[in-house]
């Protein structure tokens, strides 16, 4: 979605699971300092459209977003788009440089477990936010939201 949302507006995406890992590794994660530094960096410009999560970076982020957007997927749906992209989609868009996506157990018991624990305070986090936000929590509607905004797949 970040892609389409910077070529409709003339931005390039930034995706932070790309900022947070070293490339070339199988997603081996940068010093926490360095992430930090380098978010801080891609947000300090004019304009910019993002994709990811990263909660310890948020704050900063939304000092300087105009806009926010939820992807609320249920655990099923997230499943099966991770299963896809690291069995269908080994050069997928916002893919880490020089790295393979493999299925992780890591990954799993995270989307499976750790981010449906989070729910309740992504909704809460999300109530809070005073910019203009959507929420999209199906592929219906995240379907429907490129329709609207006519944004290409």
């Amino acid at each position: 979605m970040a892609n389409a949302i910077g070529a409709a507006r003339g931005l390039a995406p930034v995706h932070l699971d790309q900022l947070y890992h070293l490339p070339n590794t199988d997603w081996e994660p940068r010093p926490g300092d360095e992430f930090i530094a380098l978010h801080d960096q891609a947000i300090a410009g004019a304009s910019w459209v993002m994709e990811g999560n990263y909660t310890r970076c948020l704050p900063q982020r939304l000092e300087r977003a105009t806009g926010f957007i939820l992807l609320d997927t249920s655990t099923a749906t997230s499943l099966v788009r991770y299963l896809r992209r690291c069995w269908f989609e080994r050069n997928r868009i916002g893919g880490l440089d020089g790295g393979k996506d493999s299925v992780k157990w890591e990954m799993l018991h995270y989307i499976a477990a750790t981010t449906r624990d989070n729910r309740k305070r992504y909704d809460e986090m999300f109530d809070g936010i005073k910019l203009p936000k959507i929420r999209l929590g199906s592929a219906r509607e995240i379907g429907n939201f490129y329709r609207l905004q006519g944004l290409g797949r």
